[in-house]
């Protein structure tokens, strides 16, 4: 480690950070990795950091090769070990007041502002800026470093990782998601499924409405009907107190439809979603969703044009997750973070594609979920500390020969 990586920045009590994490953060927030963009300058910049310091990187392409994953070991190969990891991509600035540019990290007495630098950006630079650490440690199961694109999309590149981790020899056994928690420990989220309905309808004079098939209107009974369905599990449950909001919530967030007022419009196309508790099987709640349409609204519309009609696409699908309290990965994660207690949170995360793969998963990160995807958004030095304390307490136990034999 340099002597300038040892400096410290500021006078943040109690945890202080280094020189080299804020360096990092500044590095890798000047990438503009929205979703809808290559991520592979950060992902290539990353590979190279890493190849300096004599550790060799994998990529995981997605299917246009503008994008990728990339995995990295550090320590005893051939062991399962423990995974780092963190998504690249980042949510639009379009359209948000920024009083600085988001892709330059602007320093404000104990705040480092700037897009990503919560969510999650600063996770990423503090491990990173640990990698001489790792290598300097005598760890006896390695540290593996995960970082993917779409998270902000569909988690597609969480999704890419675990289809390249099934064909590695060796898999970590558990994985830390370094998502903004302000450094508490999260065993469980919910689960978030996304659709797109598009509504087909016939067109007409507005005065002749009776003749036409109206898709806003035939959309509008829809959305109503999923009005309906939240509103009854915000009744009847299942709950989970556990969670600010304890039960599977659904909603409707977008919609779009018709082109002037005197016309019975032909298209509407709306999105919801659910978000579910992890114990809530809500296999049944589609169904009833496509059910609705078929035998109460597409009849009548079929009656003036048989062409008439619903559609449905799957956007995004993100997994629930939960992490039992007994896990030992849980008394790991909470001796680093220094926490008495866990958590649950509503935003959900890639960790469910990581325990899909059998691989014991929890969250806990600096920043605050709240600072996520708004203006201006922030960290904290003081939470970039509290990850740096962190990441030395692991190196701690991981370099026990005792860790061994934790049953992750």
């Amino acid at each position: 480690m340099s002597q300038s990586e040892k400096s410290t920045i500021g006078t943040v009590s109690p945890a202080r950070v280094t020189a080299g994490s804020v360096a990092m953060i500044e590095r890798l927030v000047g990438f503009d990795t929205t979703s809808r963009n290559s991520n592979l300058e950060l992902i290539h910049d990353v590979e190279t950091y890493l190849s300096k310091l004599g550790v060799s990187s994998q990529l995981s392409f997605d299917d246009s090769g503008k994008k990728a994953n990339l995995y990295a070991t550090v320590g005893p190969a051939g062991r399962g070990g423990i995974a780092l990891s963190g998504h690249s991509d980042v949510v639009p600035v379009d359209g948000q007041n920024w009083s600085s540019d988001p892709w330059t990290v602007r320093h404000d007495n104990s705040r480092l502002y700037g897009r990503g630098t919560c969510d999650m950006k600063g996770f990423i630079a503090v491990a990173l800026s640990h990698v001489p650490r790792f290598l300097e440690a005598d760890l006896q199961i390695p540290i593996h470093l995960c970082l993917s694109f779409d998270e902000e999309v569909d988690c597609g590149g969480a999704k890419r990782l675990m289809t390249f981790l099934q064909s590695q020899d060796v898999v970590p056994l558990a994985c830390v998601i370094g998502e903004p928690t302000e450094m508490q420990v999260v065993t469980a989220h919910k689960g978030g499924i996304g659709y797109r309905c598009d509504v087909r309808g016939l067109e007409c004079h507005s005065s002749l409405a009776p003749q036409g098939v109206n898709a806003v209107q035939a959309a509008a009974r829809m959305i109503a009907q999923l009005d309906e369905m939240a509103r009854r599990r915000a009744v009847d449950g299942p709950f989970d107190y556990d969670y600010d909001v304890p039960h599977t919530t659904i909603q409707a967030g977008v919609i779009q439809g018709g082109t002037a007022l005197n016309i019975v419009p032909k298209d509407c196309s709306f999105e919801f979603e659910f978000r579910n508790l992890p114990d809530d099987d809500i296999s049944g709640l589609f169904a009833e969703v496509t059910d609705f349409a078929r035998t109460r609204i597409e009849p009548d519309m079929k009656a003036i044009e048989e062409a008439c009609g619903f559609s449905w696409q799957e956007l995004c699908h993100y997994p629930a997750f939960s992490l039992a309290e007994d896990s030992d990965l849980v008394t790991l994660v909470k001796s680093c973070a220094q926490a008495n207690a866990t958590t649950k949170v509503a935003f959900s995360t890639e960790a469910g594609c990581f325990q899909s793969q059998g691989i014991a998963t929890i969250i806990c990160g600096p920043g605050s979920i709240a600072q996520a995807h708004k203006p201006d958004e922030f960290i904290t030095l003081e939470q970039l500390g509290a990850c740096e304390a962190f990441m030395g307490r692991l190196i701690e136990r991981l370099s026990n020969p005792g860790i061994r034999d934790l049953n992750f």
